[in-house]
């Protein structure tokens, strides 16, 4: 069988970055991914400005006690005149500094009457300034490629003027269900039938990573049925998962079929549990990867090993996620050389933790709404009740 983190790698470099790219307005930017590197076009602020309600002052004109007249009112968007030694300027937040002014001093601290102010207690020499240039300066890197854009990166660019911003299209992802075993949900069932979650739940997946689930399709389990299927999604899509079909019985044709399209498939033993079948194949320049059927199995594999490949092939500048180390509230041994990745919650607190799933099993799938994540437990070891173990957090590892 083969490693997990070996999986893993190989899944994650079996594409590149689709091509495609638009140019879109900022208010349809928000979870697209950036495609070129962007520079500040301009110093943030433009200007100095006042970060107080409050006077504007040349810091060498105080003295204790001393009173400074009032000569000018400045509003937010207002161009002022210049401060000459020995005056003061009335200023709001935002308002442009006077040219010669070097302080604010914020009102609490005065008191104007007749169109003087007095300062009542010792102003810092550049206190409450706002200077040209200290958020951003004009030339330096703003956004990389790769960033998956979100409000904060939007208003980034709106703050620079920019209104618009050239991101990755979106990947097309094909989704293929197989078995006759299957049923569209909402649709009469008999006994020997089940409803089909696989489809409908790949597609949540991928819709909430950013790709569109361009085609959402059921093959029978006959070679002409799965042909079929294979060509339109691989016509229409960058990347297409089935699921189910790909072992070695005598109902699973989705190799042969494969194989009769021209691709090579390496299917392997992944050294995980639930999940172990999985298959990568490419046709015609594009990946297409084969999950386990069992819903549970086909999730855990969609989060922890495609997803970095949806990444990579978003054009994402990182797609490994970040993994946490949490204890885990429960005892369990490994015998059976695999590792498993349990479903859990996380339990926050003074000290975190990790509440396992009551039943473990591969069907039961009333745990993946319940499950805030995965926990990777190493084969073959025993682990204790407070063991620190690997937590996969499904808001990073479907994200």
């Amino acid at each position: 069988m083969m490693e997990f983190d070996q999986a893993q790698a190989q899944l994650a470099q079996a594409a590149q970055a689709i091509t495609r790219r638009e140019t879109l307005p900022l208010a349809s930017l928000a979870g697209r991914v950036l495609a070129q590197d962007i520079l500040a076009t301009l110093d943030l602020p433009p200007a100095d400005n006042s970060a107080m309600d409050g006077y504007a002052i040349r810091h060498a004109d105080y003295q204790a006690g001393r009173a400074l007249p009032v000569t000018q009112r400045v509003f937010a968007g207002d161009m002022p005149a210049a401060l000459a030694p020995g005056q003061a300027a009335r200023l709001f937040t935002g308002s442009l500094m006077p040219e010669g002014a070097d302080t604010v001093v914020m009102q609490e601290d005065t008191r104007e009457a007749d169109g003087q102010v007095e300062i009542l207690q010792a102003p810092r020499a550049g206190q409450h300034v706002r200077k040209r240039g200290e958020d951003t300066a004009a030339g330096q890197p703003l956004l990389a490629a790769g960033t998956v854009l979100q409000a904060a990166h939007i208003a980034l660019l709106a703050s620079q003027g920019l209104a618009q911003a050239e991101v990755y299209g979106r990947l097309r992802v094909g989704i293929l269900t197989t078995g006759d075993e299957l049923v569209p949900p909402g649709s009469p069932r008999q006994p020997q039938q089940i409803y089909n979650s696989n489809g409908a739940m790949l597609a949540a997946l991928a819709e909430g990573m950013g790709a569109e689930a361009a085609h959402v399709l059921h093959a029978r389990d006959d070679e002409a049925s799965l042909s079929a299927a294979f060509a339109r999604l691989l016509r229409d899509c960058d990347l297409v998962l089935s699921v189910g079909g790909v072992s070695v019985g005598e109902r699973d044709l989705v190799k042969p079929v494969l194989e009769s399209m021209g691709a090579s498939l390496a299917l392997w033993k992944v050294r995980m549990k639930p999940g172990k079948p999985v298959a990568l194949a490419h046709v015609q320049g594009k990946p297409l990867v084969c999950l386990p059927g069992n819903p549970v199995s086909a999730y855990a594999v969609f989060t922890v090993l495609v997803s970095p490949l949806l990444r990579r092939m978003q054009g994402r500048g990182e797609i490994y996620p970040r993994v946490d180390w949490v204890p885990l509230r429960t005892a369990r041994t490994r015998r059976d050389g695999r590792e498993e990745f349990l479903r859990v919650r996380y339990q926050a607190g003074e000290t975190p933790e990790l509440q396992a799933y009551g039943n473990q099993g591969s069907g039961v799938m009333s745990s993946l709404p319940w499950a805030s994540g995965l926990a990777r437990l190493p084969s073959d070891t025993d682990i204790g009740d407070g063991t620190r173990v690997r937590y996969y957090d499904l808001r990073l590892w479907q994200a």
